[in-house]
C-alpha cells in the first residue's frame, strides 16, 4: 500500500495563510499525487481554531522542538501568546497523519507551525534561525519524514523508493 503525504494546505493554493492567501506550489509531481489521492491537506493553525487572516506569529526563545518541550512559546505580532493553539495544531497534524496513513509531509518553509528547516527568530524583523516549526517537530517525533516545499524532487525519489519497497 502506498503511504500518503500530509501537505500544508496553503501549498495547494488554499487561502489559509496568516495573510489570507495561499502559496500554491506548481509542480507536476504535486499535481500527480493529488490526482492519485496521495495528498492529505491540512492547515494546523486553522485546525486549531485560529482565524484567517490573522496576525503573523513567530517562535520566541527557540524552535518547534523547544515549544514542544515547554522552553519556548509562540506569539503573534500583537504579543498574544498562541502556544496552546500551535500545540493543538501540531497534535491535530500528528493525529491526521496517523489516521490517514501519511509517512511523509510536505510543509511550508519558515512557518512557525510547518517550517521544516528554518523559522523566524521571534523578533518580527525577518531574521531567520535554523530549526523546525511546531508541526514539523511533532511529525518527526511521530516518525513522519518531513520535506520542505523546495524538496519536492527529493520527496518524489523517496516516495518512489517507498513504493518499490
Amino acid at each position: 500500500m502506498t503511504r500518503r503525504i500530509l501537505v500544508s494546505a496553503c501549498l495547494l493554493g488554499r487561502p489559509v495563510r496568516y495573510d489570507g492567501r495561499g502559496r500554491a506550489l506548481a509542480h507536476e509531481a504535486l499535481t500527480r499525487w493529488q490526482a492519485e489521492g496521495l495528498l492529505v491537506p491540512l492547515c494546523p493553525e486553522v485546525a486549531a481554531g485560529l482565524p484567517t487572516p490573522r496576525a503573523p506569529a513567530e517562535i520566541v526563545g527557540g524552535d518547534g522542538e523547544d515549544v514542544l518541550a515547554g522552553r519556548a512559546r509562540v506569539v503573534d505580532g500583537d504579543g498574544r501568546d498562541l502556544t496552546a493553539e500551535f500545540l493543538a495544531g501540531a497534535e491535530s497534524a500528528a493525529r491526521l497523519a496517523a489516521e490517514s496513513g501519511c509517512a511523509f509531509a510536505l510543509l511550508t518553509e519558515g512557518s512557525p507551525s510547518c517550517g521544516p528547516g528554518f523559522v523566524y527568530d521571534g523578533t518580527f524583523s525577518g531574521a531567520r534561525r535554523p530549526g523546525s516549526g511546531v508541526v514539523a517537530a511533532r511529525l518527526r517525533r511521530a516518525g513522519v519524514e518531513v520535506f520542505a516545499e523546495d524538496e519536492v524532487e527529493r520527496l518524489a525519489l523517496r516516495l518512489s523508493a517507498d513504493r518499490a519497497g
